[in-house]
This record gives structure tokens, C-alpha cells and sequence, in this order.
């Protein structure tokens, strides 16, 4: 598996989900650390995501 495929699979999916956790973490009033955190996470979601969503697998050949 290279590096492209695991982009693909697992980093790109891994962001989003960073990204929605970012913004639970912020609208959550129980947990004081993840309210504060919670736009770093957002922003980090995001950063990581626009980096490897634009890293795509190549072409299969037949």
C-alpha cells in the first residue's frame, strides 16, 4: 500500500472526522478543556484535510 492509498483511506477520512470532533468539542458546555481546544482542533481538522485530500491514488492499470 502506498503512501497515496493511505492518504486516501485512512488520512483524508481521519481529518473529517477530527474536523466534526472539533466542532462537537466546541458546542459541548461540560468538558472546560475541549470547549477551549476546540477551534485548534477544528483548524487542524481542516489544515490536515485540504493537505491530503489534494494527494490522490493513482490510475490502476489493467
Amino acid at each position: 500500500m502506498t503512501f497515496r492509498h493511505l492518504s486516501a483511506k485512512y488520512f483524508e477520512p481521519g481529518f473529517m472526522w477530527l474536523m466534526v470532533f472539533g466542532i462537537i468539542a466546541l458546542c459541548q458546555p461540560w468538558v472546560q478543556w475541549l470547549h477551549v481546544w476546540g477551534v485548534t482542533i477544528t483548524l487542524a481538522g481542516l489544515i490536515g484535510f485540504s493537505i491530503f485530500s489534494k494527494i490522490k491514488p493513482l490510475p490502476e492499470e489493467d
